[in-house]
């Protein structure tokens, strides 16, 4: 019990004690004893796409479509009465071309902790919690392919960097999460803070989760004044059924802020037209999986309806398969089209591009170690 009452004091005094904690090991090499496992996914296919703006390839071989492709490194060591250390250091890969994702040596996630009865504490490069519950619970494409629902619903920054983040134990199907990210900006910390927390519930068949996600982010724009300001409120109400001959999906959103919709924050000229963003708009999702054999049959329909003047409406319809070899191999095929409206860019990506056209085609194979 004294170590699961020092987890506790470790979950109120945060990065404090965790920081001294990595000091002192630091040099203490592995002496005590612990798991470490090496995993990973390499998923290559076709994407076809259609209907870009200028620069769309008729089709092209693309890395990590249906899945990120990625490498990495999972430890837990036990450090009694039920009190671990973890960390992950998972680094995004290109397989198409053998580069880092991102030009980050670990992108996807990097961070460390205590795991204990009382629930976890990790701080690092970790996901956005809004961003679990679209793609864990809602979607049915699980985030990638062609239908992954982030190409309209919810808000697009899947990882936040320098987070603290807790989870809790389940208690009866429900469980808790929150995060906060330090902004760490050189100009104002406060203008790169983020924050957010999910409430879930899953038993028997149901799964529902609740969460909420704020983050500060002003653009300054050279020659503009005032600085445009890309802040982002995002509420989310997902949901999953098992009805045992197929899995129904379902979600809701409300969304608050100019970067509160998916947008390229890597283009600038994207977010000063804003031709991709809305300050208030509803996502709605509807989707369902259907087993049968070795396949599984996938469907969903995404609307954004956008509150502002300009009425910026987009709709996508995404229709796909996967085709299971082994529990970790299995070939997919997918088709998405977004029907924008009054000047609406939204495009069609997978789990690792964001797309260039209103239509795409993806065809590929995956496998896990």
């Amino acid at each position: 019990m004294k170590t699961s009452y020092f987890a506790l004091a470790v979950i109120g005094m945060g990065p404090f004690v965790l920081g001294a904690t990595a000091q002192a090991a630091d040099g203490a090499g592995s002496a005590a004893s612990s798991n470490v496992a090496v995993y990973g996914v390499l998923d290559a296919g076709i994407v076809a796409e259609r209907g870009c703006a200028a620069n769309c390839a008729s089709s092209k071989v693309s890395g990590g479509v249906a899945s990120g492709s990625r490498l990495g490194l999972q430890g837990r060591e036990a450090l009694g009465n039920d009190v671990s250390a973890v960390f992950t250091l998972e680094a995004g890969v290109q397989n198409d071309t053998g580069q880092s994702e991102d030009g980050r040596l670990f992108g996807r996630q990097a961070y460390v902790g205590l795991d204990s009865r009382l629930g976890a504490l990790t701080l690092g490069r970790q996901y956005n919690l809004q961003y679990l519950a679209l793609t864990d619970v809602a979607d049915p494409f699980k985030g990638g392919m062609a239908g992954s629902a982030s190409n309209l619903a919810g808000y697009s920054v899947k990882r936040y960097d320098n987070t603290v983040k807790y989870v809790s134990p389940a208690l009866r199907g429900v469980s808790a999460s929150a995060i906060y990210s330090f902004g760490e900006s050189p100009y104002s910390s406060a203008n790169n803070r983020a924050y957010g927390a999910t409430l879930g519930y899953s038993a028997g068949a149901v799964n529902v989760s609740v969460s909420h996600q704020r983050k500060n982010n002003f653009i300054l724009a050279s020659g503009t004044l005032p600085a445009i300001d890309m802040s982002s409120r995002n509420t989310l109400i997902a949901a999953n059924v098992d009805l045992k001959v197929a899995t129904a999906f379902a979600a809701v959103g409300v969304n608050k802020g100019y970067g509160s919709s998916p947008w390229d924050p890597n283009n600038a000229y994207s977010s000063l037209a804003l031709s991709m963003s809305s300050s208030d708009s509803r996502d709605t999702l509807l989707g369902v999986s259907v087993p049968v054999g070795g396949f599984k049959l996938l469907a969903s329909w995404v609307h954004k309806d956008d509150r502002d003047l300009a009425n910026r409406d987009a709709s996508q319809v995404a229709v796909g398969l996967t085709y299971c070899l082994s529990k970790r191999s299995d070939f997919y095929a997918s088709y998405a089209k977004i029907h924008n409206k009054n000047g609406a860019r939204y495009t069609v990506g997978n789990a690792s591009d964001a797309g260039r056209g209103d239509a795409a085609f993806n065809l590929g194979f995956r496998h896990g170690f």
